[in-house]
């Protein structure tokens, strides 16, 4: 890999793109609502077009596939992940006409399209990272490539209100125009080109050529799958909507009572979250053991929160509240101390400490409140790996079917977001975060009920970890 440090760089730069623009959306969405008068519902349609793109890509590739005319096989890795880009960079120009026509379809529309090269990335990207040096050593390379997509989460919300609101503190008045959107999707455009011209050039890793999509739909007959592709549904979804009805959550005067123009910092904060717990989980790159790890496990997360208080500091947000999420670092920490490396347990104690949490904060205010629906970001944080581990596992020649149908179903991020929304507009914004307990309780569940379908079909637990990226 020293040989190709360019190359590995262009291509994690991706996984900052698909954090950066994900996480912006927190940003547009309150600022849409507002300027086109929209409900809270249909504020969230942002989301739905995003996330349904990942669906819809993924699906098509899933079917010409499984007919046997795989695309990605045909076109090569290298050449898919390129097309991804240039079709994300169309998205972007699209800001430019729907900024101009002020049209709100147009925007969706471009997120969409965005989205769509995501998901052509998102299937090859990953591999890319596998096959870029030893394969034993691939799934620490994930964990690099997850702290830069969360990195890019945390400081898109930053750069996107900075290029909106004109000022450093982001209180510039509420009426702006919305071709000021223009000048960030452009930097986009030219970002996705620089990239695929950067990687056309690139020597990459010989990917996929031996891989084959099995054409008989037999990944379901495997109940870890079935249930596991309603967890990451879910676990998208619930990850997703926490940030974005959060606005709507900051304007309550229970809450904050602020307007869209200084929510950013709090964004970059739940964002951040996520990068707390990725950053921690790719300590299994050094190895660490016994007391040492752990006392590590305690220091990451100090540091990584340091840096999204640095961050959010140099951009000239007010961060003294931040010093009131110290606690729930500290004690996501000792609980990623305690599940250890079982994606179950991991699983299980998470999903439980999430739905505390979103119990406090229904029947408490201000900061309390809002820190604690805030946290459920440390505790989805390193969920993706452990769903997807217990979800494939044992699956053997229907592993590549079951991996695709789990990435089909980032579909969650399009669906229950808009729900919540709906519930925003018939209760109120505080209210609607029940919609997370049943989410946490159904992953909570799913951990649960996993062990007992390996037992049947005389898988061992061993086999039971996650990797923790």
């Amino acid at each position: 890999m020293q040989k190709n440090q360019s190359s590995f760089i262009a291509l994690i730069t991706v996984f900052f793109f698909w954090g950066f623009v994900a996480a912006s959306n927190g940003i547009l969405i309150p600022m849409f609502k507002e300027k086109f008068t929209l409900t809270q519902f249909q504020s969230q349609l942002i989301d739905f077009a995003f996330y349904a793109a990942y669906f819809v890509g993924s699906f098509i590739i899933f079917i010409t596939s499984l007919l046997g005319k795989d695309p990605i096989q045909k076109m090569g890795y290298k050449n898919s992940l390129i097309l991804g880009l240039l079709i994300s960079s169309l998205g972007a120009l699209i800001f430019i006409p729907a900024a101009t026509t002020e049209s709100y379809p147009l925007f969706m529309l471009a997120l969409f399209v965005i989205g769509l090269g995501f998901a052509v990335q998102q299937i090859v990207a990953n591999p890319f990272v596998i096959n870029f040096g030893d394969q034993k050593t691939g799934s620490h390379r994930l964990s690099l490539a997850g702290g830069i997509n969360s990195f890019g989460t945390t400081i898109g919300p930053v750069l996107l209100s900075y290029a909106l609101f004109g000022d450093i503190n982001g209180l510039q008045s509420k009426a702006f125009d919305l071709t000021l959107v223009i000048a960030p999707a452009l930097i986009l455009f030219f970002l996705f080109l620089i990239c695929s011209a950067v990687l056309k050039f690139s020597k990459l890793p010989e990917v996929g050529s031996a891989d084959v999509m099995e054409r008989e739909l037999g990944a379901f007959r495997y109940p870890q799958l079935v249930f596991g592709m309603i967890a990451i549904f879910i676990y998208v979804g619930v990850e997703v909507t926490i940030q974005s009805n959060m606005g709507a959550l900051l304007a309550m005067p229970e809450i904050k009572g602020i307007d869209h123009t200084k929510i950013s910092s709090y964004i970059s904060l739940y964002w951040g979250s996520l990068m707390i717990g990725r950053w921690t989980g790719a300590l299994e790159v050094f190895n660490f053991k016994g007391n040492l790890k752990k006392i590590m496990i305690i220091i990451v997360p100090l540091i990584a929160f340091t840096v999204i208080y640095a961050v959010n500091l140099f951009r000239g947000s007010d961060v003294s509240d931040y010093f009131y999420y110290l606690p729930y670092v500290i004690i996501a920490s000792g609980l990623f101390i305690l599940s250890g490396s079982s994606a179950s347990k991991s699983l299980i104690t998470l999903s439980i400490a999430a739905i505390v949490m979103m119990c406090v904060g229904l029947v408490t205010s201000g900061n309390i409140a809002l820190f604690s629906f805030m946290s459920g970001g440390l505790f989805c944080s390193v969920m993706w790996p452990c769903i997807f581990a217990l979800a494939i596992n044992g699956l053997g020649k229907f592993t590549n079917q079951g991996s695709s149908l789990l990435i089909m179903m980032i579909f969650g991020g399009a669906v229950i977001p808009p729900i919540q929304g709906y519930l925003i507009d018939v209760f109120n914004a505080q209210i609607s975060y029940v919609i997370a307990i049943f989410c946490f309780a159904y992953l909570a569940w799913y951990g649960f009920a996993v062990n007992g379908f390996y037992k049947k079909q005389g898988i061992s637990l061993e086999n039971n970890a996650s990797p923790k990226h």
